[in-house]
Formats: structure tokens, sequence, C-alpha cells
């Protein structure tokens, strides 16, 4: 049998035959794969020529082409439309690649010639970019472990593998709760105060899952977070909550605390032996941020005045509450319910009005729209191109007739993916040889429209929709030389630069006035309704800062432990928001148990207040649109394009930043941006 994951494709644009390729097929192209990789390794680890950048660093950047692009397809399907077989096939290959990435950055005649090369590097005549690439290649052999030696490499490497093993069964986990947990809604009382547009997506999942003629709530975010925000059924907002939070603890087939409690263990010890006192100090020692101090500064910069405001909403709620002759006190599960009626009542709101203006493919197109006028790229959809699931859409792009990027985009929840979104790519950018061009992907989870019916989303969704699309610009204009800074390929707490500056697009009058538009009558969103919308940005605040906030301090806190043997994940995390005064009515926004930017990979691990750190940069880096007169000023929008969206990583953060706004931002901007700056 043909393997179409080690054949030459002869798709569009080199987009995956998604269509030929089984889930049998990754097991036996993984193994060729990495057998290929060994090879090259070995070949350039035993070159008996003295070590150059071109026989060395090239050489590296060049290899594991195969075992990339299997890996990229796979993952991407395992997130997006995984099964049994799938989740099979990632709990094998998790540790096997993690171990073989410890043998290539551990394999000591390989780091020898990379090291000379590094010691030399001033001598090499190397340009800016080539430097930088050589220096960040060293930088990760070092913090993989190249410099240990004995029992000490052994260990580092059966720790990786563990810590591979643990984040994959975490975020089955998860998926699983995701998957299997509904709340059915039976009779006229479990329908109560849900307006017209969630019930349709309420009985389109039902349909979904088998349930014909009835109504359902999953707990995939487009319908519980809306259900907690419209119910009036208090009973059933509770269980759907409590469901919500529990994610990863519910049952014992799926709970992750003990998962959770022995990564924090291993990621000490791997720190320790890199020679840092925590994993924290390890993980934020090559980012911008530096060190955790600076980290806990900004967040209880912002954590302080969040705090206050939120108490302020729950005060006004409670308030609100009273009057409707509900004798209780307000709880989690009422927050959404009465902040729903808190944004009703001060600014004339709600979601029921303003969805019916923002259709899926809209707002897409809005995405869209906002590209051609900053950056001049123009999209053409292609129909037949092999799709990853029925339900994506795929596009090419270009910029004055050359070939830019694909861009696939996935937007509906099912059953099979897992929840949130993110932005990933099955081919990155490169300019050794031949030009190579990205394949780029956004992933959502938004309700699908029943049959024949539209896809509304909330605003808070088209926000996630130009989010992930900004990080998938990042990835569309990279510019770069080397596969190893190409596209996103930059550090954690810079990667939310792109996707949250994108986000203050949505916000523009202009671009509501063109794409917010009734999905019925087609006439647009008036404008006095437009003002009102953004009059109420800054609703709620106090809520979103500290569930975020809480969340981001957990993360910080657990990964400055230096002795982490008797780790118990929920004492801690009770003790750490205890700490802190957490208001009783607010849960931290990704629980330990289910927080899985932490704990189903390293990447956001002791980095969760990346969001916040870019964010800072991102309410700055607006304002230089503000400064212009115009919020697609060609000039800004050039220079954002060549400092930000299209560098990758062949600049320090610092620089890449300054070089666009000429100094760095103060944390001021972000409480103003929030509207938190009052309540300092």
């Amino acid at each position: 049998m043909t393997n179409p994951l080690l054949t030459d494709w002869t798709t569009p644009f080199g987009v995956p035959p998604f269509e030929m390729i089984k889930a049998a097929h990754f097991r036996p192209a993984f193994a060729a794969a990495i057998e290929e990789n060994k090879a090259e390794v070995a070949a350039i680890a035993a070159d008996a020529a003295t070590p150059t950048f071109e026989n060395t660093i090239v050489a590296l950047e060049t290899s594991g082409e195969l075992l990339e692009r299997v890996a990229r397809v796979f993952f991407q399907l395992a997130g997006c439309n995984t099964n049994d077989e799938l989740q099979e096939v990632e709990r094998w290959v998790a540790p096997v690649l993690s171990k073989h990435s410890s043998e290539i950055n551990m394999n000591p005649d390989l780091f020898a010639r990379v090291d000379a090369l590094y010691q030399r590097c001033d001598e090499l005549g190397l340009d800016g970019e080539a430097s930088r690439v050589l220096r960040l290649y060293h930088q990760g052999f070092v913090r993989s472990g190249a410099k240990l030696e004995g029992e000490d490499k052994d260990r580092m490497s059966s720790v990786m593998e563990r810590l591979a093993t643990l984040g994959a069964t975490f975020s089955q986990n998860i998926l699983k709760d995701e998957k299997d947990w509904e709340l059915k809604l039976e009779g006229e009382d479990a329908l109560a105060g849900l307006p017209d547009f969630l019930i349709a997506a309420a009985a389109q999942a039902a349909k979904d899952r088998g349930h014909e003629g009835g109504h359902v709530i999953t707990l995939s975010r487009s319908l519980i977070a809306p259900f907690l925000q419209f119910s009036s059924n208090r009973a059933l907002r509770e269980q759907a909550w409590k469901a919500w939070t529990s994610r990863g603890e519910m049952r014992d087939e799926t709970d992750n605390r003990a998962l959770a409690a022995e990564t924090v263990k291993l990621r000490a010890e791997r720190a320790q032996m890199l020679g840092f006192k925590n994993f924290a100090a390890f993980k934020l020692d090559d980012q911008m941020a530096k060190t955790p101090d600076r980290v806990r500064d900004l967040l209880m910069a912002v954590w302080t005045p969040a705090r206050k405001r939120a108490l302020e909403e729950r005060d006004a709620m409670q308030a609100l509450a009273a009057p409707e002759g509900a004798n209780i006190d307000i709880e989690a599960w009422d927050w959404r319910y009465y902040a729903e009626k808190q944004r009703k009542a001060e600014h004339d709101l709600d979601e029921a009005e303003l969805k019916p203006y923002f259709q899926l493919e809209a707002m897409i197109n809005a995405a869209f729209d906002c590209a051609t006028q900053l950056f001049g790229l123009e999209f053409k959809e292609l129909k037949d191109a092999p799709r990853q699931h029925p339900d994506a859409q795929t596009w090419e792009v270009s910029k004055n007739g050359r070939h830019m990027a694909i861009f696939i985009g996935d937007y509906f929840a099912r059953g099979s993916k897992r929840s949130g979104a993110w932005m990933s790519a099955y081919r990155g950018q490169s300019k050794l040889g031949e030009e190579i061009r990205p394949v780029i992907t956004n992933t959502m989870n938004f309700a699908k429209g029943a049959e024949s019916e539209a896809t509304l989303l909330t605003f808070d969704d088209a926000r996630t929709l130009f989010h992930e699309f900004g990080h998938g610009l990042h990835g569309m204009l990279s510019d770069v030389t080397y596969p190893y800074i190409a596209c996103t390929s930059v550090a954690r707490d810079f990667v939310e630069l792109p996707s949250q500056l994108y986000e203050h697009w949505l916000s523009e009058k202009e671009v509501l006035a063109k794409f917010a538009r009734h999905y019925k009558t087609g006439e647009a969103m008036p404008e006095a309704l437009i003002d009102r919308v953004l009059a109420a940005e800054n609703f709620g605040q106090g809520f979103g800062s500290v569930e975020y906030t809480a969340s981001a301090l957990i993360d910080l806190a657990m990964h400055e432990l230096e002795d982490a043997s008797d780790f118990d994940p929920m004492a801690f995390e009770k003790a750490t928001l205890d700490g802190i005064d957490m208001p009783k009515e607010i849960v931290m926004r990704h629980r330990t148990p289910h927080f899985a930017h932490v704990f189903s990979g390293d990447g956001y691990s002791a980095g969760y207040y990346s969001y916040m750190w870019s964010e800072v940069m991102d309410a700055d880096a607006y304002a230089a649109f503000t400064d212009a007169g115009d919020p697609f000023d060609a000039d800004t929008a050039a220079l954002l394009a060549e400092k930000i969206y299209s560098a990758g990583g062949k600049e320090d953060p610092e620089d890449a930043y300054k070089g666009f706004r000429g100094r760095l931002p103060e944390v001021g901007a972000l409480l103003k941006q929030r509207g938190l700056d009052e309540a300092a």
C-alpha cells in the first residue's frame, strides 16, 4: 500500500492530500521519517570537514523535512478531527518524538560543531539573520541539555519522554470530557430565557448527537457561554457551569490532577538539572520578560485594579437581582446571566440584538478586507482543494500577482475537535534554495447554524476570529531565509502581539459599517447601535481581567516551586487564590485540570502571562495608527509588516518592537485599554 505521507504531493500548492491520508499511515510514516532524519543528523555530526555555517547550521535547517511534514499534518488532524486511531498514534508518538529530539540535541559530536561555530560567531562574517540563527541554535542545544553528561543526560531524556506522554494524555482527557458531556434541555422551563439563535444552535447540536428534535448544550464554549448568559433556569445554569469548570476532573478515567502534579514535579527537576532555580526561571530566561519577578509585577499591576472593578461589578449585579425577587447571593453560575442584564441596563445592549449582524462569512470577509487594506493581500477561494474536514474552506493568498500562502479556515465545533481556537501551519516559509511559501490554518469552535441557516457569532466570537487571523497573517507574511525563525517562531511573550493587535480593526467603525450587516435583511448595523457596541467594549473588564490574571498567577506560582515532590495541584490552586483574595464569585479562566495551555505541552507553561505581556505592546502599537489619523495608514502598515508581521524571529523582540514604535510601551497603555486606569 502506497503511503501518501511518504510520496511527493501533486496537490495544488502542496496542500496535504487529506482524502488519501488514513490514521494507519502515520505510524509507518513517522518511523520512516525518523530513520531518515537520524541518518541526516549522523552525517552532519560525523562530517570530517571543519565546521562551517553551511555544513552544520544550513545542513540542520534542511534536514528532517519529511519528519516535519508528517508531524505537521498529524498534530493538526489530531487536534481538529481526531478519532480513536489517531489518539492511539498520538500516545505512541509523543514519547518517540521526544526521545528522537533528545538524541539530536544531546549528540556530543553535533553540539561540538555548533559550539565551535558559536565561539567564532563574530569572526564568520555572517549577516544579521544568519548570526541570530546560529546563536538561537546554540541556545536551543544548551537549553535541551547538550552540556549534560552521563546519567544526567539519560535522566533528562527520560524526563522529556515522560512529559510528552503526560501532555498528550492530558489533552485527550479534556477532549473526552468535552465530547461525552451534554445537557438535554427538556420542557419549556429548560428553554426559558434562551434567544432564538441559541435555541436553534442547541437543536443543531442535538441533531449532531443523534437527538433529533431535541435541544442539547455541550461543553463547546460557543454553546455553554451563551447558555450561562441567557438561561433563566438557575438550576440548569449551575449544572452547566459545574460541568464546564470540572473538565479534567469529573470522572476517574479522565482525571488530570495526578498528571498535572507529575508534570510540575518533572519540570522543576528538568530546570534544576539545567542550572536554574525553578522551571519559571528556566522558561523565562530566553523570553522578553526574562524573570518571574517582572512577570509578577505586570500581573499584580493589573490584578489590584481589576479585582476592585470586579467587586464593583458584583455589587451592581447584586442590586439588579434583588428587585426581581431573587433572594440570592450572586454565585459563579449567575455572573454571566446578571452581567448580561447589567449590560442591557447600562448600554442598552443585549447579545440577541447584536448577533444577527455578525454572520460568520461576513466576519471572514471583514478579516480579509482589513488585510487587503493594510498589506495588499488578495484572497481567492479554492473550492476544489483537498480538505482536512468537509466543513473547512481554503483560499489562495496573493499580493500583486505573487503567490503568498494558502489559508485554511476550519470554523465549526464538533466532537472530534479539541476546544479553543488556534493557528498552525502545514508548511512553513523559507528561502533556503527555492522559496517555500506557507500553508496556514485557523481552527475555531463556533456553533454551526442549523441546516440552511447562517452561522451567527457573538462580538467576542468575531474578536476570536480576528485574533487567530492575526496569527495567520504572522505566518502568511513571513519573509525570512531560515525555517528556524520563520512565521510565528518568536518569543512566546511576543507571539501574541500580531494576533491581539489585529483584533483592534474589528472595532473600527468603518469595518463594522461595511461588514456588520443583518443576516436576513442585509441592512447595515445602525450607527447608533455601533456606537453602543463600542461604548460597551470595556464592560465587564473587571471580571475578564480577574479570571485571566488569576490563571496566569497560578501558572507562574506553581512553576516557581523548587521542590514539587508533594505537589497537590488543587490544594495549591486554592491556597494561591486565597492568598490574592480571589472573589468567590469568579473562577479562574482555566482551572488546573483543564489548563491545556500549560499542561498539554510546554508552549505556554510558565508563560500564560504572555497574552497580557503582548497586550501592553498591542495597546501601544495600535496607537501608531491612531496617531497617524487613519486605521489603515499606508506608511504605518508598511512598517508594521516589515518589523512585526514578516520578520519572524530574525531580530530580538525588543529590537523588533522598537524598530516599529521607536520605544517600548508601559503598562499604563494596557490599563487604559481595559478601562482599568480609573480603578487603579
